[in-house]
């Protein structure tokens, strides 16, 4: 039996995009372990991906495209050839399109590959036909990003490697042993042999927060306060960096005057539910760093304010001067400082604009857009009828009797049940793709490590088969995968540039930090900015603050508990569930009480409970643990829906929009628990 050894890259939705090596026997995948050749992955995988050849194997994959043949979300299909399915969508897009224009038609693929070919070119493939374009991300991510570009500018953070200079790590609202693996390691690396302290601010004790040198278990929604009363010690204690400040920031004045005085350790400990001496013990180490390096989370921006929360924090290492020096600063995404020509995939022709859907208004979309409504959806690497708030929304929507679905997935989630065409999908260890990390400084080419299983074909396949089916003559639809990422450089600027194409394509990790000068700031002033003109242009307060929302205010009156959602150690999300070792691991679909709120409930640990508010109710088992507060609930993971006494936490969730960027604010969902028999 042939037995070989492929260097690959981890496409899950991850920030460390970990170097692979995927042992093969026979054609079949037999083990993924780490690449202990890369300098910061460094020869360690994650317990989700040590299961890959699990994943890539699983018995549930799809092997041959399916047509429905039962009621939408019924799941029954029967097997066509590839040819019949291509031919069916096709032909009804060009109906659609002659009937309605081609805005009545939605497509995207979103986090579940990272590849920049396989992600890339199916949204390619809608933008050359004009249809109407997902905002992506609102789910995830928009918030955050914009709070940041509008702080700092569209450029990365700091360099995670960097830890090695510094002298304090802070991890606000990021479980790192969870989502941040190899930078957590590295910063336990520097506290063993340096003594640098970690400190873990975060509603849940986490794993993280459990090793940390100092852990603030911070109330939901309150991170802003918490940053903007750090600044006003910092300022009261004169450790701000008033020569840092002045050359490189913009607006701290008017901050200093209008907003600090509201912020002292007495309200903020109101506020945040932390004690004042624990306040005034972070501000002083905060102060007294050199080179404090703060990783941030996007989950505090997943609620009303979240914009704001993460503005307020960003703003910290501008205070103390911490940007200019190496080991200092913050991170929060890597990608924007890749200068990659990502519209040679993304947008090979098209207009400019078009109509938009919001990501997390899917369902509201599919139910009421008009002039045209969407008669067409394509979804790739992604599972809205789990992951979208308002879930009965979107699956009201997926159920129309006119509206004609297609899924392309490895495997037959919530989603592709509601599906007319479901197309069988290569896994990332079966394709061809570049890789970007979002979290650190690396580019990689990833070599498919064996055949797809079955008839599977890869998203970049598929995407150019339907592009030439529609008459679309774009070159990129016509390329090989290797020469279509060959097209990002033309026009690249920056390190990920310069990468040697011999070196690159032999599958070695590049890496595509800048030479450190201090933190880089893209805004429109050139400054960080405490004072952004950009969103006193949108109404939004152009200072950071905080303040209770009305409409939170009023939930809590209404209902007792606050949502927490967090990743799933081992089912961080839907893309998992194909592994029985990892859902086992993690057990059934659950959620977490402190032991107070349990007993006022009189539920119990292996309980099934019924969580519920105005958008209806849903069924876990609980677990009760003092790692929350009183008042939380705590549901770790996305899982598919019938894994779960009943439903998914998302049909609880509204889609209200965050205060910037137009993101999902998960977090701002108040509930109750009882027991399930009550339902």
């Amino acid at each position: 039996m042939v037995k070989s050894s492929v260097r690959v890259v981890c496409a899950h939705d991850c920030p460390d995009m970990c170097s692979l090596i995927a042992d093969v026997e026979g054609g079949k995948i037999v083990r993924v372990q780490g690449d202990p050749d890369h300098p910061y992955t460094a020869g360690f995988a994650c317990g989700k991906v040590n299961r890959d050849a699990d994943l890539v194997n699983s018995p549930g994959r799809i092997t041959t495209p399916l047509k429905r043949i039962g009621a939408k979300g019924a799941g029954q299909f029967a097997p066509i050839t590839w040819d019949q399915a291509l031919d069916e969508i096709t032909a009804t897009w060009k109906t659609i399109i002659a009937e309605s224009g081609p805005l009545a038609l939605l497509g995207y693929a979103y986090s579940a590959h990272q590849g920049l070919m396989n992600r890339g070119l199916v949204n390619g493939l809608f933008h050359a036909l004009g249809t109407s374009r997902l905002q992506a991300g609102t789910v995830c991510d928009t918030c955050c990003e914009v709070a940041w570009d509008v702080t700092v500018g569209p450029v990365g953070g700091a360099d995670p490697e960097s830890v090695v200079h510094s002298d304090l790590v802070i991890a606000w609202g990021a479980d790192l042993a969870a989502t941040n693996v190899h930078f957590w390691a590295l910063a336990e690396e520097q506290r063993k042999k340096r003594g640098v302290p970690i400190v873990v601010i975060d509603p849940r004790r986490t794993r993280s927060a459990k090793q940390a040198d100092l852990y603030l278990p911070i109330r939901i929604g309150t991170d802003a306060a918490l940053a903007l009363g750090v600044m006003h010690i910092l300022v009261r204690d004169k450790l701000a960096d008033c020569d840092y400040i002045a050359r490189h920031t913009l607006g701290f004045d008017r901050v200093e005057r209008e907003i600090l005085p509201k912020f002292p350790p007495a309200r903020v400990a109101e506020i945040t539910g932390l004690a004042v001496a624990d306040i005034e013990k972070l501000a002083a180490m905060y102060g007294r760093a050199k080179a404090a390096l703060i990783r941030l989370g996007e989950g505090m921006t997943r609620l009303i304010h979240g914009g704001q929360a993460l503005r307020a924090v960003t703003l910290l290492p501008g205070v103390t001067g911490h940007y200019a020096v190496e080991g200092g600063g913050a991170l929060l995404l890597t990608a924007a400082s890749c200068d990659l020509n990502y519209a040679a995939i993304r947008k090979p022709s098209g207009p400019a604009a078009t109509r938009n859907v919001n990501h997390l208004r899917l369902g509201e979309a599919l139910l009421t857009m008009k002039e045209p409504p969407i008669r067409g959806l394509y979804i790739s690497a992604n599972n809205p009828a789990v992951t979208c708030p308002e879930v009965h929304k979107v699956r009201k929507g997926l159920a129309r009797g006119d509206l004609f679905t297609v899924v392309h997935d490895p495997f037959l989630t919530d989603t592709a049940k509601y599906a007319d065409i479901v197309l069988p999908a290569a896994t990332y260890l079966e394709t061809d793709d570049l890789y970007r990390a979002y979290g650190a400084y690396w580019m990689q080419w990833g070599r498919e490590a064996a055949a797809p299983l079955g008839e599977a074909r890869s998203n970049f396949d598929v995407a150019q088969a339907l592009a030439k089916r529609m008459g679309l003559a774009d070159r990129i639809f016509a390329l090989s995968p290797q020469d279509a990422a060959k097209e990002l450089f033309k026009g690249a600027t920056g390190p990920a540039a310069a990468a040697d194409p011999a070196k690159l394509f032999a599958g070695e990790p590049i890496h595509i930090a800048h030479a450190f000068e201090g933190q880089v700031f893209k805004t429109p002033s050139g400054k960080l900015e405490f004072y952004s003109e950009q969103l006193a242009r949108q109404g939004v307060s152009p200072m950071p603050d905080w303040s209770e929302d009305p409409i939170e205010a009023a939930d809590a009156k209404k209902w007792p508990l606050r949502l927490l959602t967090a990743p799933g150690y081992f089912q961080a999300h839907t893309a998992f569930s194909g592994v029985d070792f990892l859902r086992q691991r993690e057990g059934k679909p659950f959620c977490v009480l402190h032991p107070k709120d349990a007993a006022t409930r009189g539920v119990k640990a292996g309980d099934a409970v019924r969580l519920f508010n105005d958008r209806g109710e849903i069924g876990l088992m609980l677990q009760v643990s003092d790692e929350i507060q009183p008042g939380v609930v705590l549901v770790p993971g996305q899982r598919p829906i019938g894994e779960a006494v009943s439903g998914t936490i998302n049909m609880l969730c509204s889609d209200r929009y965050t205060d910037m960027g137009e993101g999902a604010t998960y977090q701002s969902t108040w509930l109750d628990v009882g027991p399930w028999r009550a339902a």
